[in-house]
């Protein structure tokens, strides 16, 4: 919409043609605009819709200001037909027809009657304090019609973008939580038995309340565009649409999680049995070695050997009847756990034989240092040396015999080598408690 020419002196004849042009080139702007509004699916929206909230409160002064617009259209073709009319008179105006043009385009020349209702209900800055009835210059009616245009527009186009936008996402998400419903159903996920059958029917009644509000009141899912004065600058709030779609994706990767339970269950179970028996053997085997190390070494601590995992053995049991049963949604938590404890279990196994049989561990070390420094003492033409071979049979009836106590022992060991070092002329092996002692293991 344009603005017409401030007042003036008395127009002449071309001045006055130039501006009935002007305005009827106006004229013709306003009415298309005024046209498409009346049109524009929004308003016809907004016409029949029950509103609530912000948009109800809103679109009342609207659809007043939009009465208000066309009484002022009407006003203002008829202001231009009365002047295209006084210029027809005759082909050269006289200066009469001049002072009433001039008076006509630029003075406040057009009266408007508005009805009560719309007075009332239109914005307050534009509805001249509720007066029905008001006296405007063309120019301020044309600034009037702006105003009055650019609210109005600002609010359909608003609402239509709301609803153009959000109803049609939250039925696309209402139809998609329907077939994972579905599903979920089929794999035992339902309501009261399973977290994710609450979580749909609560994403249900969310989303049920949420298109209401949208249809409603789309006014109130509306972000205005920060620093834009265009009509419909903004974009439609969409928070409260993605959490729920959030959350049914989460739902749906748990139905998911089920439906992989439910494909591979057996293959689970075999594995988890594997893994439970494996354990079982190694702390059988852990019991056993306990019980050869308590016999064959002495002075030493060996710590004790749990009993078989019996517990997990019964929630195995427990997730076998819950394959049998089709209870998919709780075999899936279960097997997860199970899994975990499973692999944890073996492994406390494993560290358990292997702290049982350390002191074997170092027994067996010990034998294979002192044979290894004998076949040395071999290479280098030292195995016939009496006090070498009375150090290693000493060393040797210690490591072999039973129980066997290791500390001595190593000691053993340590003399031998120190024995063996002194007799290839190589630095002295280093005792771990007390001097070097020549006199055999028995001093």
């Amino acid at each position: 919409m344009g603005v017409t020419d401030p007042t003036g002196p008395v127009m002449d004849r071309d001045e006055v043609d130039r501006a009935l042009a002007r305005l009827g080139a106006e004229h013709e702007a306003i009415e298309t605009s005024l046209l498409a509004l009346q049109d524009h699916a929004g308003r016809r929206l907004l016409e029949g819709a029950e509103l609530t909230g912000t948009t109800r409160e809103r679109w009342t002064s609207a659809d007043a200001s939009i009465t208000l617009l066309w009484a002022y259209f009407d006003a203002y073709t008829d202001a231009l037909r009365s002047a295209r009319e006084i210029r027809a008179r005759r082909r050269w105006s006289s200066r009469e027809d001049l002072v009433e043009l001039t008076e006509l385009l630029r003075g406040e020349s057009v009266t408007v009657a508005g009805s009560a209702s719309a007075a009332a209900n239109a914005p307050t800055l534009l509805s001249a304090g509720g007066r029905l009835s008001e006296r405007f210059s063309l120019e301020t009616l044309v600034d009037r019609m702006n105003e009055l245009y650019a609210t109005s527009l600002d609010m359909v186009v608003t609402a239509d973008a709301v609803w153009s936008a959000l109803p049609a996402r939250i039925d696309l998400l209402a139809a998609e939580l329907q077939r994972t419903r579905k599903l979920a159903h089929s794999v035992g996920v339902r309501p009261g038995e399973h977290p994710s059958g609450d979580d749909l029917e609560r994403i249900t009644r969310i989303l049920t309340k949420l298109r209401e509000d949208v249809v409603s009141d789309p006014l109130g899912f509306w972000v205005p565009a920060q620093g834009s004065s265009a009509p419909g600058g903004g974009r439609p709030d969409t928070t409260a649409y993605d959490r729920q779609a959030r959350a049914l994706e989460e739902v749906r990767r748990e139905i998911d999680a089920v439906l992989t339970v439910r494909q591979d269950a057996e293959a689970r179970l075999i594995t988890l049995r594997d893994v439970l028996s494996r354990a079982d053997r190694t702390l059988a085997e852990a019991r056993t070695a306990r019980g050869e190390v308590l016999a064959k070494i002495a002075a030493t601590e060996v710590p004790v050997v749990s009993g078989p995992p019996t517990a997990l053995q019964e929630q195995l049991a427990t997730a076998a009847e819950y394959r049998r049963s089709a209870q998919w949604h709780r075999l899936s938590p279960l097997l997860e756990s199970l899994e975990q404890k499973a692999e944890d279990e073996l492994l406390r196994a494993r560290e358990s034989l292997t702290a049982v049989t350390a002191p074997l561990a170092v027994r067996a070390e010990l034998r294979g240092r002192l044979d290894a420094y004998k076949a040395k003492m071999a290479r280098h033409g030292l195995a016939e040396d009496p006090f070498l071979i009375e150090r290693y049979d000493a060393a040797r009836r210690m490591l072999w015999s039973a129980p066997c106590d290791l500390r001595v022992a190593e000691q053993a060991v340590l003399r031998y080598q120190q024995a063996a070092a002194e007799a290839l002329g190589a630095p002295r092996v280093p005792q771990q408690s007390g001097p070097e002692d020549r006199r055999g293991p028995g001093a």
